[in-house]
């Protein structure tokens, strides 16, 4: 199967210099992210001393088989009904409704 070659993600600044996002990502992924998440850029867990304590292939992998991708259900259908009950059903729901003269069904008051 052939993939589809990704472009490298350049962009230009009002100022007219390049970034090259995937270069600056690719530098970075490994610096330890802000705030209290304890966690670098590339979603790896961090222990003491900015060390890596769980790969984020792991991390990943031990959530998809805690939560499965899709639930268990099983299809009910009922049978259907024969065609003269949903004659009868329609006749007696139809006496309950009036058109009036903008052609709007409404209720019989009762």
């Amino acid at each position: 199967m052939v993939q589809k070659a990704q472009g490298r993600r350049t962009y230009r600044t009002a100022q007219g210099k390049q970034v090259d996002l995937d270069l600056l990502i690719s530098r970075n992924e490994l610096t330890p992210a802000v705030g209290n998440a304890k966690v670098n850029a590339r979603g790896d867990e961090l222990g003491p001393g900015g060390s890596i304590v769980r790969k984020r292939e792991d991390i990943m992998q031990d959530y998809y088989k805690a939560s499965p991708s899709v639930a268990k259900e099983q299809v009910v259908r009922q049978a259907p009904a024969a065609s003269g009950e949903v004659q009868k059903v329609q006749e007696t729901e139809m006496d309950d409704w009036i058109e009036d003269e903008d052609g709007n069904f409404i209720r019989k008051a009762k």
